[in-house]
């Protein structure tokens, strides 16, 4: 083997390895998109579905839907549901509000994050409107309602695995959103209100 054969081959591993790390840091970056994206279209892991339409069947059986809602550490907001359950007959679209409130003393960018247990049960959750679609941007000491529109479909009686489930519960959680303070700075300007 010639020196200049072996500083090939040396350059092709080395672009080899350099094409893999690049490759599996793109990947890594793209995993929780793509599991985002995953989860909304088929209600795996408790994902409810966002939908456009009301469902125009509506059963004469009812169901119970109890609300949790939660703020991650270090997001100094008061967030709770205005009523703790609701029980609509299965199909019928239901509107609840939750409200947020800014204790800090500075505007906070937050996202809410959500699920539905029993996890099963996620694909048949449906969400006409809800908080959790964008971004929520509390100024200082301001209270926000926000509503949630929803129904259960009606196959949900029909699947094998949740044709027994009496009780949802829809939980959020929200988070400071992770832009810049010059970022969320603007965003508060941008409501209308300065």
């Amino acid at each position: 083997m010639t020196e200049a054969s072996g500083k090939r081959n040396n350059g092709a591993i080395v672009l080899m390895c350099l094409v893999f790390v690049f490759g599996m840091t793109a990947m890594s970056f793209a995993a929780v998109p793509l599991y985002r994206i995953f989860c909304q279209v088929t209600g795996y892991n408790g994902t409810a579905q966002r939908v456009e339409q009301y469902s125009n069947v509506v059963l004469d059986k009812s169901i119970k839907v109890t609300f949790d809602a939660n703020v991650a550490p270090g997001l100094d907001w008061e967030f709770k549901p205005e009523q703790k359950s609701v029980s609509p007959r299965i199909g019928e679209t239901v509107k609840v509000l939750f409200t947020a409130r800014n204790k800090s003393s500075e505007p906070i960018l937050g996202q809410a994050i959500f699920n539905v247990t029993p996890l099963q049960a996620g694909a048949y959750f449906n969400k006409v409107e809800c908080f959790c679609f964008t971004e929520t941007v509390l100024q200082p000491g301001e209270t926000l309602e926000m509503p949630v529109v929803f129904f259960v479909d009606p196959a949900i009686v029909d699947a094998e695995e949740t044709k027994d489930i009496r009780v949802l519960t829809l939980s959020y959680t929200f988070f400071e959103h992770e832009k810049p303070v010059a970022a969320k700075a603007s965003a508060a300007g941008s409501d209308g209100s300065s």
